[in-house]
């Protein structure tokens, strides 16, 4: 009994190392993947036509903090038709806080087309480079976002 205990014990231990030996012996395949890389795809990805595929860039853009993204974003901010895409824009440039970046939204925040991105712009500012820089006032007592001269 001890025998064949013993024996199945030693056939296990092979049959591990075995598999292990062949295991070392494979090439890894998947490329190292860097910072790098993920912000050079994702830049590419602000110049596409899907309008999910631009947002989805900037957004990600601006969680990650690519600096170099700022113009473009800056360029997404100022010249696309889109509110939506202009509103992740200004949430990527806060949230990434170069200073270029951030003077664009204060600018947005004052002087967009449309009311919601001026909001928008407004609000992220406030929570993501400077508190208490736009006052925001009850739509009763107006429905603009006055500027707070900070």
């Amino acid at each position: 009994m001890k025998r064949s205990q013993c024996a199945v014990v030693m056939l296990v231990l092979a049959a591990g190392c075995i598999g292990q030996a062949q295991a070392e012996d494979r090439v890894q395949v998947t490329p190292h993947v860097t910072r790098e890389m993920i912000a050079e795809n994702l830049m590419g990805g602000l110049s596409s036509d899907n309008k999910g595929l631009r947002e989805s860039a900037a957004f990600m853009l601006g969680e990650q903090k690519v600096t170099r993204a700022v113009v473009p974003l800056m360029q997404m901010l100022h010249s696309d038709a889109e509110e939506s895409s202009r509103i992740v824009a200004a949430l990527s440039l806060c949230r990434i806080g170069e200073a270029r970046g951030v003077f664009a939204v204060r600018q947005a925040a004052k002087f967009d087309t449309s009311e919601r991105v001026r909001r928008l712009c407004a609000w992220f500012f406030n929570e993501h480079v400077q508190a208490g820089s736009f006052v925001f006032v009850t739509p009763e007592e107006e429905t603009s976002v006055q500027y707070g001269g900070r």
